[in-house]
């Protein structure tokens, strides 16, 4: 019984996924990439601080959906951008998901960005298949708000942030499993791309990329 409730709650994450174009749904995955960094502006004393925007070299920018009952399922959507010698690159698009035990009900959804403080980090990402957060790519919970802006240094080569429900912490989440998701950069970019090339500011991102872009451009 417990494994059903699981699969159900799976398929109802997927569902949502199926509904849309691969084009359609990469589209709103950078639009709402926009959204989410404007959110965590909003409230400069829990924002991301100033200082690691500016010194990040790519951004990882995810929706998380989890539901469940007794069990859990979680699966989420976004892209990662990297900073280039000539601005942000377009977007790379990525995906994770999971299951969980416990007594659990209901759904919530989360917005999460991950900074990259490294070339490592950002080359994870740019080689394409699956990212594991933590281990070699150390993570941990960034530092919040304008109040941390001269005390910080970069201790890990990722810092994560999430936003739930309108609450914003700085939280950990070493184990997450990230996947590139080629067929949506294809349908996204009209041909084969490679992330690296997309990443690297190779790949002339879409037109409709462009509010992205301009919020990324005040860091």
């Amino acid at each position: 019984m417990m494994r059903t409730m699981i699969f159900l709650s799976a398929l109802t994450l997927l569902s949502a996924c199926a509904t849309v174009s691969p084009r359609d749904a990469m589209h709103s995955d950078v639009e709402q990439a926009a959204a989410i960094i404007e959110r965590f502006e909003a409230i400069p004393e829990k924002e991301v601080p100033p200082a690691i925007m500016r010194a990040a070299r790519g951004l990882a920018i995810l929706t998380v959906t989890k539901v469940g009952f007794i069990g859990s399922a979680r699966g989420g959507t976004g892209v990662v951008v990297a900073r280039t010698q000539n601005g942000w690159s377009g977007p790379s698009a990525i995906g994770t998901g999971g299951l969980g035990a416990g007594l659990q009900a209901g759904a919530e959804i989360s917005e999460l960005v991950i900074v990259l403080n490294t070339p490592a980090a950002v080359d994870a990402f740019a080689k394409g298949g699956n990212v594991t957060l933590g281990g070699a790519l150390g993570v941990a919970a960034g530092p919040i708000g304008r109040t941390a802006e001269g005390a910080v240094t970069l201790q890990a080569a990722t810092y994560t942030y999430s936003r739930t429900q309108g609450l914003f912490a700085g939280i950990s989440i070493e184990g997450t499993v990230i996947s590139t998701r080629d067929d949506l950069n294809e349908a996204y970019y009209g041909k084969p791309v490679d992330a690296r090339d997309i990443l690297a500011g190779k790949i002339r991102p879409p037109a409709d990329a462009q509010r992205l872009l301009d919020v990324l451009a005040k860091f």
